[in-house]
């Protein structure tokens, strides 16, 4: 298994669409670039490559007012720090004056009169809303197939999925149709079509980034994030949307000493050949650069613990988030008209786990032990492994195989164990229950040229110590090329 790595060096004006966040707000800064010719070349790109379906909204002129408008601010002297940067953002957000759709077929004409809080840290730091990204509807899945707005292909491979449920923006950011994204994981969405599409995703400390304005799932395990092409651009975009203090120059360290802890019994039985051996792989070279690597085990009834919890949480908190969102923010459609317009197998789910009167609908005394007892096992355990081991992040395979084929998303196998598309969110879920940030990078492709992806799990409001950190396993693991 072999991967091309890209380390772009001058490139600016040749191919403006090849810089990552940091780099183009430089470049516009500097005056390398302007705002317009690079909104003008991610909107060219986005339209050569609409095949792949990123985008449910773009309104190309609107971007560009708003290239024109930062470049006039550039010139009176304007110093944002993503001045003239356009940024995708996830369909879940709501956007002023841009449609909304949630991913459902029942809100095409809904433009919201505000902001998300995210969108609103982004637009106020001199970001562009580049335009809206294709999702699973309400963000209900993990393969990237959403029946209102059409399918989002892997741009690796055409023929396979992206993951979800920020399946749009893990395309766009691949495919260099834009160069980061906000999405939204509550269960693995972001990190998962990080790991399939070979792009890095960050979760945030659950309740770190803002959520005002965006469709929940589950008031407990809903966060906010962004998908980019580095560590770097993560942590930019970190700073902005939170406040956090700038990371200033980064001066490069090798991992001399720092320790990381793995968890084979949880987190290697039954992964994929291809994904075990780059694990493998990663983790030698991570020796060779001075990491220390301690082997931990969180406990036979782990990750069934992990799983059951975090599924009752999820099904359970839905149906009365979805109630307050739409009221709270003028959406045009209750929660018994999405329901009633969702494709039919999501549509079922639902009626099955997340309307009371449904036969998988958790009980009140259930639910109570899930948010609390359950949670706070699984949270005392990641401590240990933190704290009584020393470990400053826990590493794993982000998902325990690559993109599955389109064709069969809903049951495919891995190596001789059937599963189904709940098999992509495994490694994800349990950082999701303690409410720990994770970080997937990309650290390679498979033979069958699909990427793998390597989660990194921090303490929980260690955000800022995880990123430095991931910068530094990044800088020894390389970032994918464009597969386009």
């Amino acid at each position: 298994m072999t991967a091309p790595f890209d380390h772009p060096q001058a490139t600016v004006a040749e191919q403006p669409a090849t810089l990552g966040v940091a780099a183009a707000a430089r470049a516009i800064r500097n005056g390398d670039i302007s705002s317009e010719s690079y909104a003008h070349a991610l909107l060219r790109r986005a339209h050569d490559h609409a095949d792949l379906n990123a985008f449910i909204s773009i309104d190309g002129p609107a971007v560009l007012e708003a290239a024109r408008a930062a470049d006039l601010a550039r010139a009176d002297g304007a110093d944002a720090p993503l001045l003239g940067v356009p940024i995708g953002i996830k369909d879940s957000y709501l956007t002023r004056g841009l449609r909304t759709t949630l991913g459902v077929s029942n809100l095409g004409d809904f433009v919201p009169d505000h902001d998300a809080g995210a969108v609103a840290a982004i637009r106020n730091a001199g970001g562009i809303v580049f335009g809206k990204n294709n999702l699973v509807e309400m963000s209900y899945g993990l393969t990237g197939d959403n029946a209102a707005h059409g399918r989002v292909h892997n741009p690796h491979r055409r023929g396979h999925v992206t993951g979800g449920s920020s399946s749009g923006s893990g395309a766009a950011v691949a495919a260099r149709l834009v160069p980061a994204s906000l999405g939204g994981d509550t269960i693995g969405s972001i990190r998962v079509p990080a790991s399939l599409c070979g792009v890095v995703g960050f979760k945030p400390t659950t309740g770190r980034w803002p959520r005002d304005g965006v469709a929940p799932i589950s008031h407990t395990l809903d966060t906010t994030g962004v998908l980019a092409r580095s560590v770097e651009d993560c942590a930019l975009i970190d700073a902005v949307v939170t406040g956090a203090p700038a990371a200033g120059d980064y001066v490069a360290h090798d991992l001399q000493g720092m320790r990381l802890a793995v968890a084979p019994r949880q987190f290697l039985d039954g992964v994929a050949a291809d994904v075990e051996a780059r694990f493998h792989d990663t983790v030698r070279r991570l020796l060779e650069a001075g990491a220390d690597i301690v082997e931990v085990d969180l406990g036979a009834d782990f990750m069934t613990l992990a799983q059951e919890t975090t599924w009752n949480i999820f099904f359970r908190e839905t149906r009365q988030a979805v109630i307050d969102f739409v009221a709270r923010h003028g959406v045009p459609a209750g929660f018994d008209d999405i329901h009633r317009d969702l494709k039919p197998g999501l549509k079922a789910t639902w009626a099955r786990f997340v309307l009371p009167d449904g036969p998988g609908f958790l009980s009140a005394r259930d639910y109570e032990t899930a948010v609390g007892r359950a949670r706070a096992d699984i949270a005392r355990r990641y401590h240990e492994v933190f704290a009584a081991r020393g470990a400053a992040a826990l590493i794993l395979p982000t998902t325990p195989c690559t993109a599955p084929s389109i064709e069969h998303e809903d049951a495919f196998f891995i190596g001789d164990r059937a599963v189904d598309f709940r098999a992509l969110a495994s490694h994800t879920i349990p950082a999701s229950a303690a409410g720990l940030p994770g970080i997937s990078i990309p650290i390679g492709l498979s033979a069958g040229r699909l990427p793998i992806g390597l989660e990194i799990d921090g303490p929980l409001g260690a955000d800022r110590a995880l990123l430095h950190l991931a910068r530094r396993i990044e800088a020894v693991t390389g970032a994918l090329s464009s597969p386009i």
